[in-house]
């Protein structure tokens, strides 16, 4: 098979891997179903098993896709092994182990609304922890996505306010998603290597920094046989979210730039909440709706907002790694 004459099978890839909107709808997509795997996955696979499992099979995909990368880039990434091993461990590993564990006491609504304000944690976070020009406007959206958080904890009950009574699982999902926040911020000093070179190294050390979790699941007498639907749930995660939607993700970029790809995160709040209520039949309150709209209505103003040099770094937190 040659470019000048692709097979008729490879004609249809080749005409979606040049389609941005497909492509990073797709992902969109792909990233709001990881909440409803994290809810059903609950009872059929245990969520340290699942982290690490996730790794332990989506990493031979993603070496094999990035082989040219690393061989030209190995050198570079070895240089920088603990900046690439504490961001895999924070971005991949902290981030999925909490969600998974979060998904046994929250609901696959909470999970996808809670996440999609992840953009404006990452504006907060470079205002205060690096000075960062905010704008009006985005500060305005950080500001709605924040209330929409704060009404799914509160349940749309205020008093629910003053005295933290919050589920546990909302409040573990917050702090996943202030971690991966974090390591948002942390890819403003990524190694000048490929997004594919750098994708393999950090799922190394998602591996890696995942196999103590696992064994103490074991060791903890926490561990669950997987099911069959767990098996179908594990091999979602990794070939999902885990491999195919980061290499659509970082093909969208590269075709639009990360400014308008970034958007499309606003799209996984919605995708999730409507998955969980088609298919798994969970309650839509009217305290979902005002959450929803706060958080997308408030990532999507703060993306509007002029755009200045030091603004636009900030769009590498839509490298999402789910």
């Amino acid at each position: 098979m040659t470019d000048a004459n692709p097979s008729a099978w490879a004609r249809p890839w080749r005409a979606a891997w040049d389609r941005p909107l497909l492509l990073l709808t797709t992902t969109a997509l792909i990233w709001a179903g990881h909440a409803l795997v994290s809810r059903l996955a609950v009872g059929e696979i245990g969520p340290m098993t699942l982290t690490f499992g996730r790794w332990a099979v989506a990493l031979g995909p993603i070496l094999f896709a990035a082989r040219k990368s690393l061989r030209a880039d190995f050198a570079v990434l070895r240089g920088h092994w603990l900046y690439v091993g504490a961001m895999g461990t924070l971005g991949f590993t902290a981030f999925n182990a909490l969600f998974y564990v979060a998904a046994s006491f929250t609901g696959a609504i909470n999970l996808s609304i809670i996440q999609g304000a992840i953009p404006a944690f990452v504006l907060l976070a470079a205002r205060f922890g690096f000075g960062d020009t905010v704008m009006g406007l985005q500060a305005l959206g950080a500001l709605a996505a924040m209330l929409g958080v704060t009404t799914i904890a509160a349940q749309g009950e205020w008093s629910r306010l003053a005295g933290l009574a919050f589920n546990v699982g909302d409040l573990m999902v917050l702090i996943a998603c202030l971690l991966y926040a974090g390591y948002t911020l942390g890819l403003r000093e990524r190694p000048r290597v490929s997004p594919l070179a750098l994708l393999a190294g950090m799922a190394i050390a998602a591996l890696v920094s995942s196999a103590p979790l696992f064994v103490w699941e074991v060791a903890a007498g926490r561990f669950i046989w997987p099911t069959g639907d767990g098996l179908l749930l594990l091999l979602y995660a990794a070939l999902g979210p885990a491999f195919s939607a980061q290499l659509f993700y970082m093909r969208g970029v590269e075709l639009i730039g990360p400014g308008r790809a970034g958007l499309f995160v606003n799209l996984v709040p919605a995708f999730g909440a409507l998955m969980a209520v088609g298919l798994l039949g969970e309650p839509f309150a009217p305290y979902h709706v005002i959450a929803l709209a706060l958080v997308i209505g408030g990532v999507a103003a703060a993306q509007r907002a002029p755009r200045q040099r030091v603004v636009e770094r900030r769009d590498l937190s839509a490298e999402k790694a789910e």
